[in-house]
């Protein structure tokens, strides 16, 4: 187990942009004993430490943002493909869904569960004229660059993906998949 120095508190507090009152109240110490902690005036007991990392540490998770989960580039198809495009791009890149983007613009989306259920129903079904909008589902919520990942989690728990945008203009996109590696890092 790594012990931090107190130069190492300080920097990573400073990183985060925390003041040291702050700190200290997140804590539940004195601020005099987080500057003598960073100082090096003081070893703090072992309990006091464990209080600053886990700060430190909940601090850090919150500053992710949606812009460093997503991926890109972004797999999409438009609503006018033959479905035939939407099945390959999925198998093609191991992915279950697609944002469906007309001129730029997110209009819905495809998944593996809407061309299964669509197995179901004799008029889509093999019929090589059937487009991307005849099993489109709704859209996928969008997010900007900066919201924070708490929220993206959310999100995620009731949708397929959330896709990020910026001045509108399709960005990225977070997966359920892409939260798995913020789990290992906790």
């Amino acid at each position: 187990m790594h012990i931090p120095t107190s130069d190492e508190i300080k920097a990573r507090r400073e990183v985060l942009g925390i003041r040291q009152a702050e700190l200290a109240k997140r804590a539940g110490i004195s601020q005099s004993m987080v500057a003598r902690i960073e100082a090096g005036t003081v070893d703090p007991r072992v309990s006091t430490l464990t209080k600053i990392i886990e700060v430190l540490n909940t601090a850090e998770r919150s500053r992710v943002t949606a812009a460093m989960v997503m991926h890109t580039p972004v797999f999409a198809v438009g609503s006018t493909e033959p479905i035939g495009v939407a099945i390959e791009m999925m198998d093609r890149n191991s992915i279950s869904q697609l944002p469906v983007i007309d001129e730029g613009v997110p209009v819905g989306c495809i998944s593996e569960s809407a061309i299964v259920n669509a197995l179901d129903d004799p008029v889509h079904y093999r019929k090589e004229e059937s487009r991307i909008r005849d099993f489109m589902e709704s859209g996928f919520p969008t997010v900007p660059p900066d919201m924070d990942i708490e929220t993206v989690v959310r999100i995620l728990q009731h949708n397929h993906a959330v896709l990020v945008m910026e001045s509108g203009k399709v960005q990225g996109v977070i997966t359920k998949h892409d939260l798995i590696p913020l789990i290992v890092e906790r």
